[in-house]
């Protein structure tokens, strides 16, 4: 390979400059994913009880099924964002397309699975007597859009490493305002009850799938990249993926420990914790979009052959991402009085909450620390460190949080848990990027 120049020092503005044209865009297309389930909750509301309970099973069974396939957008934005940084613009997009013709392969392998035990799972998952044929119903018919939901992922995966998370979110707006109509007008003007929900969902979902494919399909035609599927590339496409579904996976298992101690705890505990994280989630997206600006911008600039670039864009995320988590801490504390009487109206839930929530606002900092560097070093094609940080991380985090009702600790101790496991991320992932290793340059890893 033939050594580039070496590149000038960067201002630190130019990164931000950077950071702010893709983190913003990619915050709305975020925050963008939850609402359909929200639209889909409050049209499906008023059905009836257990047509919502029926949802509530089915929606949380779809999420989290879709968000297990999470590395087509990660690994793919990596990969395309090498190709652009080495000026492969045909290459970037063909290897975006492995990884379209992959989310394809494996959408249609979950539908293989979802259909025939679709009673089975939602039994398994705890569904009522009444609940569970709506549930059923429901994830039936949407599990034929989750080809398409993963076709979302990979194409958002190869804007971004394309330098593009605008398309993205306009995308996303587009889905969501087809998704609300669908849903109102299948449900109530054809009446089709919960049934025409999931088809309204499939339908918004296979809208923004065909939205991305013609953006994509442009781009290959452009730059005479193929649109064939490749054996090889699709597999090399799912090995790339595999370390950081073992990330994911590993990141589940710590929020159902969470979860299931909270449990044990009490009515009262669990409520507080389910609002908490709730909140937790919400600060996650906007620490989410800096990550996914780092993948884009990591991965150029070691595509580009310039190691310097990246150190100095992973120093200003860093920055961005402490500063972030401060300001989204002290909003936490500020806005308490406004937004816990929102959620609840029970004394002792808001008593209970209060504390543990305090510690949230205090971990935030370091909560932006990890968001910016598990960016970085997805970015870098990292995978394989990624997954051995997690697992350590989830065997430091699963003893101590359950130990948490054996000591009696309450709910603002198990948040102490949850404070450690991302105080264990943060020291993984930086012990990593101080060592240099993750920098390996070229157009591909």
């Amino acid at each position: 390979m033939t050594q580039a120049p070496a590149a000038p020092k960067t201002s630190p503005r130019r990164h931000d400059r950077e950071i702010i044209a893709l983190a913003v865009p990619a915050f709305g297309a975020l925050v963008a994913e939850p609402l359909f389930v929200m639209v889909d909750s409050a049209i499906v509301g008023h059905l009836g009880t257990s047509q919502l309970a029926g949802l509530g099973v089915a929606a949380a069974l779809l999420t989290t099924a879709v968000s297990v396939f999470i590395f087509l957008a990660y690994a793919t934005t990596a990969a395309v964002a090498r190709r652009v940084g080495a000026g492969e613009l045909g290459g970037a997009i063909r290897q975006g397309m492995d990884g379209i013709w992959l989310a394809l392969v494996l959408g249609i392998a979950v539908i293989a699975f979802t259909l025939p035990t679709a009673p089975w799972v939602v039994e398994i998952f705890g569904a009522s007597d009444t609940a569970a044929p709506y549930a059923t119903t429901y994830l039936r018919i949407s599990s034929l859009g989750i080809p398409a939901m993963l076709v979302v992922m990979a194409a958002t995966g190869v804007l971004r490493g394309l330098q593009d998370t605008r398309t993205p979110l306009y995308v996303a707006v587009g889905g969501f305002a087809a998704n609300a109509a669908l849903n109102a007008g299948l449900v109530y003007g054809a009446g089709l009850g919960i049934a025409g929900s999931a088809w309204g969902t499939v339908i918004a979902q296979c809208g923004m799938a065909a939205a991305y494919l013609v953006v994509v399909v442009r781009g290959a035609r452009r730059h005479g990249a193929s649109l064939r599927p490749d054996a090889s590339g699709i597999r090399a496409s799912a090995q790339a993926g595999v370390p950081l579904l073992v990330r994911t996976l590993s990141l589940r298992a710590v929020l159902l420990i969470a979860t299931a101690v909270a449990a044990r705890l009490g009515d009262t505990e669990i409520a507080a914790h389910q609002i908490i994280l709730s909140l937790w989630s919400l600060m996650a997206f906007a620490l989410d979009a800096i990550a996914i600006a780092g993948q884009a911008i990591i991965g150029r600039y070691l595509g580009a052959d310039d190691p310097q670039g990246a150190r100095e864009a992973c120093r200003r995320m860093v920055q961005w991402g402490i500063v972030s988590g401060a300001v989204l801490g002290a909003l936490i504390v500020l806005a308490r009085p406004l937004f816990i009487p929102l959620f609840t109206g029970d004394q002792a839930v808001q008593d209970t909450l209060l504390p543990a929530l305090l510690v949230v606002a205090l971990s935030q900092p370091i909560a932006g620390v990890v968001f910016v560097l598990d960016g970085v070093l997805m970015g870098a094609g990292d995978g394989p460190y990624l997954a051995g940080a997690m697992l350590v991380t989830l065997a430091a985090f699963a003893p101590v949080a359950l130990l948490v009702p054996a000591f009696g600790g309450g709910l603002t101790a198990l948040w102490w848990a949850m404070a450690l496991m991302m105080t264990v991320r943060m020291l993984t992932l930086w012990l990593r990027t101080r060592s240099g290793r993750w920098i390996v340059t070229g157009a591909t890893r």
